[in-house]
């Protein structure tokens, strides 16, 4: 019998290993990718696709208000009572459970909860950032749910959320809100230097190069956390684009963070925050140094972006 997993106020918890979750990772990206698609075709185009993103909340992820019409509707994960729900500014609302079921069946579900609501929308649907595309309404490969798995890894958004909205405070040049890439399935923040960047080359599965290159047109210093995919355990990453010489030898913290020669990134384990005696500051050693890599090796003009504060 899995034990349901209850957090508490300053609970860091044990993911499980990536491999006994895989299926369940996957298919919640191939879900969030319905979701996210439907906020970015209704909402307004906001530079570097911030305008498409999820957020954090007290019980899963969701879209925060659609303009639709005269009126708003938001998409939420709940990862407490395991459902989808839509919600509008009119009052109405539609929910389904979250369980085994293939992307396909989400994907159809969502679409007529959609519809009875007077919500018609069309997205493109074919998956990005991932090298095998299978269109949302014809996937039935992906259909695993462990409902546990999800709460963990939600549990541990939670928790990361926190630090990086303290983190993201300290900075006062442009700054990214603190948002869930549904593509990548990571949350991020990102600092910028107020400088553009050269063009990028592109290159990520299924995602056309003129949205990396919107995505990167100015200098940047990115962090996030995600499951670990291509890394097999679930950790931080931080990176600098365009990346300055010296970068990948800059001594940063904690002792477990190393650099990624084939990433391209700064890496530290969730797990090393996880036991830390204190893991919101090992975390923030970590976005910390990993941010001064970049921008002392790369000139950023730190006394006019960044701010001392108080910790939260």
């Amino acid at each position: 019998m899995t034990m349901k997993h209850i957090a508490g106020p300053n609970d860091w918890p044990r993911l499980p290993p990536l491999e006994g979750w895989q299926d369940t990772c996957t298919t919640l990206n191939m879900w969030a990718q319905v979701v996210g698609k439907i906020r970015l075709t209704l909402s307004p185009d906001i530079n570097h696709s911030w305008g498409s993103t999820l957020y954090v909340t007290t019980r899963g992820l969701t879209t925060s208000p659609i303009p639709y019409g005269m009126f708003t509707f938001a998409i939420d994960f709940d990862f407490i009572s395991h459902a989808l729900h839509i919600t509008t500014s009119q009052g109405n609302d539609r929910s389904f459970a979250l369980e085994p079921m293939s992307v396909a069946n989400f994907y159809r579900k969502t679409m007529q909860a959609l519809a009875e609501l007077g919500i018609e929308v069309r997205i493109f649907t074919r998956p990005v950032e991932v090298e095998v595309a299978i269109p949302f309404e014809k996937d039935e490969q992906h259909a695993s749910y462990d409902a546990n798995a999800a709460s963990l890894f939600w549990h541990a958004l939670v928790q990361t959320d926190c630090v990086f909205k303290d983190f993201r405070a300290r900075f006062i040049g442009k700054v990214s809100p603190v948002h869930f890439f549904w593509g990548g399935i990571d949350l991020a923040v990102t600092r910028f230097s107020g400088r553009t960047a050269p063009k990028h080359p592109g290159g990520f599965p299924n995602v056309a190069d003129r949205i990396t290159q919107e995505a990167y047109s100015h200098e940047v210093s990115s962090a996030g956390f995600w499951p670990g995919t291509g890394l097999g355990e679930a950790a931080f990453y931080s990176y600098a684009y365009p990346s300055p010489a010296g970068f990948n030898d800059y001594p940063v913290q904690p002792e477990a963070a190393y650099f990624h020669g084939k990433l391209g990134e700064f890496i530290l384990p969730y797990e090393a925050v996880r036991t830390a005696a204190n893991p919101p500051q090992t975390l923030l050693s970590f976005l910390q140094t990993t941010y001064e890599a970049a921008a002392t090796l790369g000139d950023w003009d730190r006394s006019a972006l960044e701010r001392e504060i108080a910790p939260a």
